[in-house]
């Protein structure tokens, strides 16, 4: 029977590390590391999301600055929100709340953030450094994978790896930096032939598909480390993840629950490159950002 990796004690590790950086940076430089949090619309689920963050900011010591603009907010409105917050000197880092309203260009509104406050590391500065090997900000879900990968005490080195999903918020960065960690990588998504089959022969799996209970436990490999990212509502109101979690459990080594695996520590993480991209900024200065118009 696998071991249950408890992402809200190791998220509780990795805000406890956070608060202390962050006592040491006020003791060095006389103000504490700030977030700009950037809610467009009023989707409930994204509220709650930028809640839970802001609460959490506050609880570690950093800044918290909330922004709040309509879901019809034109975008010349958007991006003269992000041009002002790149050049706050007491703003470090600034996260901008997907999804967006449909009629924001997303993929401009990212490039126009300052690739060094971009703590969800999706400005393409950011992607490409992933890319390259190259040191920098790195999204917050799969530094949150990788952490509780490294709990299970395992070497990666060699070790087979199967992603499921390729967003760029989880599934490709994941890959990566599975790569970085010399294990053989094999990226699965829906178009996948023989899923199961992939599943079977992986030391390590990460699910991120948003399916819920899609890999099912007779898959998983005896010992294998299971990390279930997924998270869904159910009509009954329950909560499932991507992995058939009670058969899994029998043949894991290791998995995360769903609530409670992977959920807190991306909002750990998040606090972790705020102080990260404060420290970073203090050592090289703010870079100058095209407003992305």
């Amino acid at each position: 029977m696998g071991t249950i990796l408890n992402g809200k004690a190791v998220a509780q590790t990795v805000r406890q590390s956070v608060k202390d950086g962050v006592a040491g940076f006020v003791r060095q430089h006389g103000q504490a590391p700030g977030l700009a949090t950037v809610l467009i619309g009023d989707d409930p689920v994204s509220r709650v999301y930028v809640g839970t963050k802001e609460k959490a900011c506050r609880e570690v010591g950093l800044q918290s600055f909330a922004y709040r603009l309509p879901a019809t907010v034109a975008a010349a409105e958007a991006f003269a929100l992000v041009a002002e917050l790149n050049a706050r000197t007491e703003v470090h880092g600034i996260l901008l709340q997907l999804p967006l309203p449909e009629h924001l260009p997303k993929a401009r509104l990212i490039e126009s953030l300052a690739p060094e406050k971009d703590v969800d590391a999706l400005h393409p500065l950011n992607q490409g450094r992933l890319l390259l090997g190259e040191a920098g900000l790195r999204p917050c879900t799969p530094l949150g994978v990788m952490r509780l990968l490294d709990e299970g005490r395992v070497p990666l080195a060699g070790k087979r790896a199967v992603v499921i999903g390729r967003s760029l918020l989880v599934g490709k960065p994941v890959a990566l930096m599975l790569l970085e960690r010399h294990a053989t990588v094999t990226c699965c998504h829906s178009y996948t032939a023989g899923l199961a089959a992939e599943v079977c022969n992986a030391d390590v799996v990460v699910a991120a598909l948003g399916q819920p209970e899609t890999i099912k436990g007779a898959w998983i490999k005896e010992g294998a480390i299971v990390i279930d990212v997924g998270i869904s509502r159910l009509a009954d109101g329950s909560l499932r993840g991507d992995v058939e979690f009670a058969a899994a459990k029998e043949r894991a080594a290791f998995i995360t629950p769903v609530p409670g695996g992977v959920g807190p520590m991306t909002v750990a993480m998040l606090l972790a490159n705020t102080l990260k991209a404060a420290e970073q900024q203090r050592q090289s200065g703010p870079s100058s950002v095209a407003s992305g118009r």
